[in-house]
């Protein structure tokens, strides 16, 4: 199974890139399944139904989110009917939603089990996700050994930290949360593909999506700035990961950096 994994889509720039990119990305790798971190989809916070139902018609089979899932108010009851929508699952119980599901794949067996999670160095509190991942794998590997993991973080050592853990024991560990794409792509000794962080997809000539004149400020004078969503050099990152549909081993990852050259539809 050969899975696309489509870094955080930041503001319209993002998703028009999603719809561009994302299409070609499929033919040209054979990709059968797409999965899409829409946190940051509408304006740069959040993601809303308008957002969520582009990108799903963009490609999108699954959406995964992150400490941003809260930023629209109609987000809550997206996640109560929406189970292609994931939150992070270690929110406490009584959270709107879900942060894990199973999904089968069209012409490929067997299905697929994606989890969102979120990090809790520098992040907002929620329960322990090396905890909380161990009861949603073992549900999962009733039913299938293809698990994919969006793990939404801060620090690397925790994200690092992550994919060792669950080495052998799910098949890809991705990073998000930080915008910058790293280069430690690898193949744990057990099977599971990971990534530090699939970095983001959107305007780069930016300051991780917003225009660099108004955040540099807010660093400068320690002020309150708006920060407008940036529309030069949008790009779409990501990465794939070919996965062996017996064992739900890794076989291959390889990071996805991709311009996109519509510039008239920036706006």
């Amino acid at each position: 199974m050969r899975i696309l994994f489509v870094g955080d889509v930041v503001g319209r720039p993002g998703r028009n890139a999603v719809r561009d990119i994302v299409p070609s990305l499929v033919k040209e790798h054979d990709i059968e399944f797409v999965i899409v971190n829409g946190e940051n989809s509408a304006g740069g916070s959040g993601i809303t139904a308008m957002t969520a139902a582009e990108l799903f018609k963009y490609g999108a089979q699954v959406i995964t989110l992150g400490d941003h899932v809260w930023d629209q108010k109609e987000t809550a009851g997206l996640l109560e009917k929406e189970p292609r929508l994931l939150r992070p699952a270690n929110y406490p119980a009584g959270t709107p939603g879900s942060g894990w599901n199973i999904f089968e794949v069209r012409g490929v067996c067997p299905p697929i089990g994606v989890i969102n999670l979120m990090g809790r160095t520098f992040m907002k509190p929620v329960d322990d996700p090396f905890q909380v991942v161990l009861s949603i794998v073992g549900e999962l590997r009733k039913q299938t050994p293809v698990i994919f993991l969006d793990f939404h973080a801060e620090a690397t050592s925790e994200k690092i930290a992550m994919g060792r853990f669950l080495d052998g024991k799910v098949s890809a560990v991705i990073g998000t949360h930080t915008h910058v794409q790293t280069a430690d792509e690898e193949i744990f000794p057990g099977g599971t593909a990971f990534l530090c962080d699939a970095g983001f997809t959107g305007a780069h000539e930016s300051v991780i999506g917003r225009n660099i004149e108004a955040v540099v400020k807010g660093f400068t004078t320690g002020m309150p700035q708006r920060f407008e969503i940036a529309s030069t050099d949008v790009r779409l990152n990501g990465v794939i990961v070919t996965v062996d549909n017996e064992t739900g081993r890794a076989v291959s990852i390889e990071r996805v950096s991709r311009k996109w050259d519509d510039s008239e539809n920036q706006n």
